[in-house]
């Protein structure tokens, strides 16, 4: 599995005369098949890169199991002469778990991970979060370093210029494990599936995501049980009410010189 491709383009000035000819990495974005019991679920678009992890991630974003249910994931793949390889990733969960799945299976139709794709009624899209009870224990400080260290990981990002990024830090700003995605869902799914993967604790530290801090982004941090969500871009106004209503501390429009804090149970916005 391939994270870029390399392709010739051409770096032109806004002239008509021709410019710098230049091979330039772009990310790999390929269909990945999540099936569940022999049953299809989704489609998503995503980087084949960490497959497993995202399809875990995935699985416990959407509330279809924790991460103690999900089985081994065996990805295959699949050949297409005209549009390259797509994957397909199975995975096997208990019993108990199927009946959500047959019945949310016959709506979804899935084009990104935002949690929302198929699902009928304002009421469903809004359920309840669980409420945080992990203390934010990350200074201003250890935010910054994190930010910092970040950037030397972002791989792919480096080559491209054309994904997102998401990282768990521990408390002190330490980068412990980053992943990286066209999607920005994408890549904080990978990020949590990882991270339960290996058994590493969420309400250990803080996750930064290199996108504006949607509702669907702190959704998923509350699930994982991560006290503090950095964004390096602007928070939406359900976000914002989201985390308060969960207890989830968000630092946001982060950059070089300063941050915007918004601390669990605060921002919340009134009608205008």
């Amino acid at each position: 599995m391939r994270g870029t491709v390399t392709i010739r383009a051409e770096r032109n000035a806004y002239v008509s005369t021709g410019g710098e000819a230049l091979s330039l990495a772009v990310p790999v974005e390929a269909p990945i098949a999540i099936e569940t019991n022999g049953i299809a679920y989704a489609v998503m678009m995503a980087t084949p890169l960490d497959i497993e992890d995202f399809v875990t991630g995935f699985l416990m974003a959407e509330g279809l199991a924790q991460a103690s249910e999900v089985g081994p994931v065996a990805v295959h793949a699949v050949e297409n002469d005209e549009w390259g390889t797509g994957y397909v990733a199975r995975v096997n969960l208990p019993e108990a778990r199927l009946g959500p799945i047959l019945e949310r299976a016959r709506r979804r139709v899935g084009d990104s991970s935002c949690g929302i794709c198929g699902i009928e009624g304002v009421e469903a899209a809004l359920r309840p979060l669980p409420g945080l009870d992990r203390p934010n224990r990350a200074t201003p400080e250890a935010i910054r370093r994190g930010l910092d260290a970040l950037r030397a990981r972002q791989e792919l990002g480096r080559k491209t210029s054309a994904t997102h990024a998401a990282a768990f830090c521990r408390s002190d700003g330490t980068v412990h494990a980053v992943r990286e995605d066209v999607g920005r869902h994408n890549a904080l799914d990978k990020l949590v599936g990882g991270l339960a993967r290996e058994g590493a604790d969420p309400g250990e530290g803080f996750i930064i995501v290199t996108s504006r801090c949607s509702y669907e982004l702190v959704e998923k941090t509350v699930r994982a049980g991560c006290p503090l969500l950095v964004a390096i871009s602007a928070p939406t106004d359900l976000a914002v009410r989201r985390a308060a209503a969960a207890g989830l501390n968000l630092a946001v429009v982060a950059r070089d010189d300063t941050m915007l804090w918004i601390g669990a149970g605060e921002g919340q916005s009134s009608n205008r």
